[in-house]
């Protein structure tokens, strides 16, 4: 099987109204890489892929064919805390604020597209059964 280099085998795939200001929003929040992008006119994304650490997250703005598909995502980050306060700064709105966990610190959040978030700081410990 080949799987091109900076690709996982399995990556979020979503569709979404106003994928520009996603891009925005992903970019300010998680520090990510715009990669990819290929618009449909002058207005629309046909396909884009941003990268946050070694992670790629495929998306593309709704269309009448193909409708809104939002997703909910686990993200590791470097400070939960600061990172749950950049995104309700840029538009999120709070699930859970900021919290230890058996598993780290970790919150939620929705980001302004329907994307529920779960930014959390591992502990120095390891998880597992």
């Amino acid at each position: 099987m080949n799987i091109p280099e900076d690709y996982q085998q399995v990556m979020p795939y979503i569709i979404i109204k106003d994928a520009t200001a996603f891009t925005a929003f992903i970019k300010e929040v998680f520090g990510a890489t715009e990669k990819y992008k290929v618009m449909r006119n002058e207005h629309t994304i046909a396909h884009a892929e941003l990268q946050i650490g070694d992670s790629m997250i495929m998306y593309a703005d709704a269309t009448d064919q193909f409708g809104p598909c939002t997703a909910g995502m686990f993200v590791y980050v470097a400070n939960a805390d600061e990172t749950y306060t950049k995104a309700l700064a840029n538009g999120a709105t709070f699930i859970m604020p900021p919290a230890d966990m058996g598993y780290g610190r970790s919150c939620g959040i929705i980001d302004p597209f329907g994307n529920t978030w779960w930014p959390t700081t591992a502990p120095n410990v390891k998880i597992g059964l």
